[in-house]
């Protein structure tokens, strides 16, 4: 009495097969799991006898032994659950096990016999598509994520239900979901909240428009962090491909919430005591790290330097290549972190050097040793360095209103769609299209010359200069660059201001 079902296992954000094989013959009364499973599979079968004890269904009091295949990959959590029961009520003839293999199974079971969520469901859906299954079976709970995969999905309540939808072809809901396009109007806050601060302003348009970094240098109370949450505000909205990437990020990382990711993108603002781990991703058992659940969106990092110098370093990597690679002994994850930093800073450790109404008492080693935790490198792969000034009293009591989101996403947008046309944000032109699509006149390469010789420029920070000044170039709708374009990029390149 040999069964065979289909289930799978999560390997990064991503699902590989699980082939769950059940031998239920005569002997002495055991029942075993091998196959590399960790302590909560081992303890599945305690789940899984009272399970189907408790459904109505007879538990065989035989010799049970599970293999979970393939045997080289770690198996954890209480995923296998559903499929191991199938897998022994198959065997025992209870359910048909020739229909039983046409579907994948994930669930965690109660000893009720309920099925409970369980993380990944959306990879594991994807899998199924690939491997040309009839659908999935899972927890009522994630019926909706597994949906977007396009493939049927069959959501049970409880084991009962499952077996009944397989033994007596009792009709199971067939969810198909096609992810309805966000609405703008559900952005808050707004951009217009922001009284004055129009060079900050000015800088975070180009940021969303092409997708840079920007790093906020200003005293405590200017308004940096105000202005960071507002980025997401202004950003183009999320592509279908975008949100299935970041609905698989966040259900293989145990966060995904209704509804959460369907209205824009993602904004992670993690603490500055966050560990290494946290920030990129890892641990015993690797799970993706805060640039990982920012893929697609913003990393806002506040009092950059009090963060760990060690994780900020930890950045630089993903930064570039826009994936997280944590590698162990016996295997590698790769983790996506395609994301837009955005990170804010005090001039100095008292925060009021170059305030105009309060005194800095900090001494110039206090000074440079405060700056000295954030390291030239990563300076360095932030486009866009911007001061941000203590708003005047006369422009609070006046409060005009500034301009609204809206507005300015369309500008962004518009400045995409250029950007889109030439096959690359201007963030991440290759090095080798810049002159191509980044063309100079000789005046432009005037200018850049000598702003090489006076801010000392490192190559990577002359490309980035040129990439911002593109994006300028495509909020104005102009198809060339031109003097105005570089000058501006170049006020945002000093790391910090001296006074």
């Amino acid at each position: 009495m040999l069964a065979q079902v289909y289930s799978s296992a999560l390997w990064g954000t991503d699902a590989i097969s699980v082939s769950v094989e059940a031998d239920v013959h005569g002997g002495l009364p055991s029942f075993s799991i091998v196959g590399l499973p960790d302590n909560s599979v081992k303890e599945s079968r305690e789940r899984v006898r009272s399970a189907i004890v408790n459904s109505g269904l007879d538990f065989p009091p035989m010799r049970i032994t599970l293999n979970l295949a393939p045997a080289d990959v770690k198996k954890e959590g209480g995923i296998f659950d559903l499929p191991i029961s199938i897998a022994i009520l198959a065997a025992r003839g209870i359910v048909p096990a020739q229909k039983a293999r046409g579907y994948l199974y994930v669930g965690e079971l109660g000893l009720d016999g309920s099925l409970r969520p369980v993380r990944g469901v959306i990879s594991s859906a994807f899998l199924a598509q690939r491997m040309g299954l009839r659908g999935i079976v899972c927890p009522e709970q994630n019926w909706r994520e597994a949906s977007f995969s396009g493939i049927a999905v069959r959501p049970v309540k409880d084991l009962k239900q499952a077996c009944r939808f397989l033994s007596h072809d009792e009709p199971l809901p067939l969810c198909q979901e096609t992810p309805d396009p966000p609405s703008p109007d559900q952005y808050s806050p707004d951009l217009c909240e922001v009284t004055g601060q129009e060079m900050p302003k000015r800088a975070l348009e180009i940021a969303a428009a092409g997708g840079h970094n920007l790093l906020m240098i200003g005293p405590p109370g200017a308004g940096k962090s105000m202005l960071a949450k507002r980025l997401p505000s202004i950003l183009p909205l999320l592509e279908r491909e975008e949100m299935l990437e970041c609905i698989r990020i966040y259900s293989a990382s145990g966060k995904l919430e209704p509804d959460t990711l369907f209205t824009g993108r993602p904004f992670r603002s993690p603490h500055h005591t966050i560990s290494d781990a946290g920030l990129i991703g890892g641990g015993a058992h690797p799970s993706p790290g805060e640039v990982t659940l920012s893929h697609n969106g913003v990393l806002f990092l506040d009092e950059l330097p009090e963060f760990k110098r060690s994780a900020l370093e930890a950045m630089r990597q993903p930064l570039e290549d826009g994936t997280v690679t944590v590698s162990r002994a016996n295997s590698a994850f790769t983790f996506p972190a395609r994301f837009q930093l955005v990170a804010a800073m005090n001039p100095c450790p008292c925060g009021f050097l170059g305030h105009r109404g309060k005194e800095c008492r900090c001494t110039p080693v206090q000074i440079a040793k405060y700056r000295a935790k954030v390291s030239g490198p990563l300076l360095d792969r932030i486009d866009l360095h911007v001061w941000v000034d203590p708003v005047d009293a006369e422009s609070v009591i006046k409060a005009q209103k500034g301009t609204i989101s809206a507005s300015v996403r369309e500008r962004v947008l518009s400045a995409k769609q250029y950007q889109l046309s030439r096959g690359h944000m201007n963030s991440r032109i290759p090095d080798k299209d810049i002159e191509h699509l980044c063309p100079l006149s000789a005046s432009c390469k005037s200018l850049l010359i000598a702003a090489i010789n006076r801010y000392h420029l490192s190559m990577r920070g002359y490309k980035r200069v040129i990439k911002v000044a593109r994006t300028i170039a495509d909020l104005e709708n102009a198809h060339s660059l031109g003097e105005m374009h570089l000058a501006e990029a170049l006020q945002y390149r000093p790391e910090l201001r001296s006074d």
